[in-house]
C-alpha cells in the first residue's frame, strides 16, 4: 500500500484545513451588524453604541493577521511553486479587476447625475446633445459650494503620484538587491499614504463643519454629497488598506523577508497601490475639476 503521507508528485499546493475562512466570515458579519446597530440601533442595542462593531473589527484584523501569517509560512516552506505563484498572480489581477468594476459603478452613478440629472426627467423621447449640454450646467446643484480642486485635492494628487514613484523605487531596489534603498523608499511610501489619509480627513471635516454640501437652498444637495462621499470615501478606504498592505511588507522587509527572486507579496501590494493612484486621477479629474 502506498504511503498516504508521501510527498506529492505535482506542482500544486493543497492547503491544510484552515479556520480562517470561517472565522473571518463570522467576524465580518459581526462587524457589519455592529455598524448598523451603531448607526441605527438593532437587536435591542441602542443607537450610538459601537462596541459590537469594534468587536467584529478586532476579529477581522485578527483573522487577517493569522491568515496572512499562514500564507507567509507556506511560502517559506517552499509550497509556492511556479504553478502556485502564477495562480497567486492571477488571483491578484482578478481582485484588482473586481475593484475596477466597483469604482466603475460609482463613476457611472456620478456621470448619470452630472450629465443627465435634468435630461432624464424629460419626456421619453431621445434627448439631444443640446439637452445634454444644458444638463452639464446644472451640476453641481445650485447652492452647493464645491471644493477648489487646486488646494487640498491637488495636494493629495501630488502626494499619491509621489507615492507611486517611491513604491516603484522600492520595487526596483529590491529587484537589484539594494535592501537599504528598498526599506527607505517603502517607508516613505507608507508615510505618504498616512499623509494622504490625514489630508482627506481634514477635507471632510471642513466640508461637514462648514456645511458646504448640505443646505435647504440646494436642490439635490444630499444626492451630490452622497455621491461625493461614496466615491472619494471608498477610495480613501482603499488608500488605508493599501497603506496597511505596504506597512506589513515594510515590517517583513525589516525582519529579513523578501529576496530579489521571491517577493510577490510586495509586488502585489505595489500593483494595488498603482491601482489606487489611477483611480484617484480619475476622481480628481472628474469629481473635483470637470464637474467641481
Amino acid at each position: 500500500m502506498a504511503d498516504a503521507h508521501a510527498a506529492p508528485h505535482h506542482d500544486y499546493h493543497l492547503v491544510d484545513p484552515s479556520p480562517w475562512p470561517l472565522v473571518s466570515s463570522i467576524a465580518v458579519t459581526v462587524m457589519m451588524i455592529g455598524a448598523v446597530a451603531w448607526m441605527k440601533g438593532l437587536f435591542g442595542i441602542p443607537e450610538g453604541q459601537a462596541w459590537l462593531f469594534f468587536a467584529g473589527l478586532a476579529g477581522t484584523l485578527y483573522s487577517m493577521f493569522g491568515w496572512w501569517s499562514d500564507v507567509i509560512k507556506e511560502s517559506r516552506k517552499g509550497d509556492h511553486t511556479p504553478v502556485v505563484s502564477i495562480g497567486l498572480r492571477y488571483g491578484m489581477v482578478l481582485f484588482i479587476a473586481s475593484e475596477v468594476m466597483f469604482f466603475a459603478a460609482f463613476f457611472w452613478m456620478f456621470f448619470e447625475m452630472a450629465l443627465f440629472n435634468e435630461v432624464r426627467t424629460l419626456t421619453p423621447e431621445i434627448a439631444t446633445w443640446a439637452d445634454t449640454a444644458t444638463a452639464w450646467s446644472t451640476w453641481p446643484p445650485q447652492g452647493i459650494e464645491t471644493l477648489s480642486a487646486w488646494q487640498l485635492p491637488l495636494l493629495n494628487t501630488v502626494i499619491l503620484l509621489l507615492s507611486g514613484t517611491t513604491v516603484t523605487w522600492a520595487h526596483h531596489a529590491l529587484q537589484v538587491g539594494d535592501r537599504s534603498g528598498a526599506k527607505l523608499a517603502l517607508a516613505i511610501t507608507v508615510g505618504l499614504g498616512i499623509l494622504f489619509t490625514a489630508v482627506q480627513g481634514y477635507e471632510y471635516y471642513h466640508i461637514v463643519h462648514e456645511g458646504l454640501f448640505f443646505n435647504d437652498e440646494a436642490l439635490n444637495s444630499g444626492l451630490y454629497g452622497s455621491i461625493f462621499f461614496m466615491a472619494t470615501g471608498f477610495h480613501g478606504f482603499h488608500v488605508l488598506i493599501g497603506t496597511i498592505f505596504l506597512a506589513v511588507c515594510l515590517i517583513r522587509l525589516l525582519r529579513g523577508g523578501f529576496t530579489p527572486e521571491k517577493h510577490f507579496g510586495f509586488e502585489a501590494a505595489a500593483w494595488y497601490w498603482h491601482f489606487v493612484d489611477v483611480v484617484w486621477l480619475f476622481l480628481f479629474a472628474f469629481v473635483y475639476v470637470v464637474f467641481g
